[in-house]
């Protein structure tokens, strides 16, 4: 029973890593918490299901759009409404504010154009269960997981091992010196937005083709959620994301289980306080962070 719900928290969990890993990105280097990025989440499932669904090209070709309309979607809200402000040199709390007006903007947006009842989505990986000893996995768990350790890896790799991943962990340490070594800082943060955007695009559909249902409000949960693994972990370190998506799935699913489905969203948020209290950084994170 206890490897069961192991296995059923680290699938959850996985999934909030990828968002979590859009939060981290965005702070790491703009020290900014993109609060539009649960929106963002949903719109994405909302396309990959206009494609698969609405207009018939399956659920491949539904996620491969939604991770590029998304994915965009991560460079507008960047460039219309963020990168105006850091020209300006605005206070960060401006730009804190915007994201979250921009939050209610996509919501609302969802809203009218889909309207606000939930729909049905295509499942996903379904090939019955898969039996591990006496542990009955779905297959649409074990794809999902899968899925998700993939595409984290893929970040990794973009982060520390490709020249702009370098661009990136640049302008995170010092982003006055990363300009005058000739990085076009703002190019770079749009990527990251795209990063963000497509993660959290691949995390909506994920969800979505494993409860088989999607809403305009689906991000809002979703997002605080993640935001508590990215806080947990140690926001703006990747791998920390990583740990406390995986920390927040496991505890959800054992709170399910021993004291039932109504508390499940309370335990993401205890943790992380009784973490926050013990280490204020998170559970990776450094004890001083500052930027030039």
């Amino acid at each position: 029973m206890i490897i069961q719900e192991i296995f059923d928290g680290l699938t959850l969990g996985m999934v909030y890593a990828l968002v979590a890993v859009g939060y981290s990105l965005v702070f790491g280097i703009l020290r900014l918490v993109n609060f539009s990025h649960g929106s963002v989440y949903a719109f994405g499932a909302h396309i990959a299901l206009v494609t698969a669904v609405s207009m018939g090209y399956g659920i491949v070709w539904g996620l491969c759009a939604s991770v590029i309309v998304t994915g965009l979607l991560g460079i507008a809200i960047d460039k219309i409404s963020l990168e105006p402000l850091r020209k300006k040199k605005s206070k960060p709390i401006s730009a804190l504010i915007t994201t979250i007006g921009i939050s209610y903007i996509i919501q609302n947006g969802l809203m009218i154009v889909f309207g606000s009842e939930s729909k049905w989505f295509p499942k996903i990986f379904d090939y019955g269960m898969i039996y591990i000893g006496n542990v009955a996995l779905k297959s649409t768990q074990l794809g999902i997981f899968l899925v998700s350790v993939v595409l984290l890896l893929f970040l990794t790799f973009i982060i520390y091992r490709t020249k702009v991943g370098l661009a990136m962990r640049g302008i995170e340490q010092n982003t006055k010196a990363a300009y005058l070594m000739g990085i076009d800082v703002n190019k770079v943060v749009s990527f990251t937005f795209f990063l963000g955007g497509a993660s959290a695009a691949i995390a909506g559909t994920l969800i979505s083709g494993y409860y088989q249902i999607v809403n305009p409000q689906m991000g809002f949960i979703v997002g605080l959620k993640a935001f508590s693994a990215a806080v947990l972990g140690g926001i703006g370190i990747l791998h920390g994301s990583v740990l406390g998506g995986i920390v927040v799935g496991i505890s959800e699913s054992f709170g399910v289980s021993y004291l039932g489905g109504g508390y499940r969203d309370a335990m993401a948020f205890l943790i992380l306080i009784v973490v926050l209290i013990v280490r204020p950084n998170g559970l990776l994170g450094k004890k001083k962070v500052e930027k030039v």
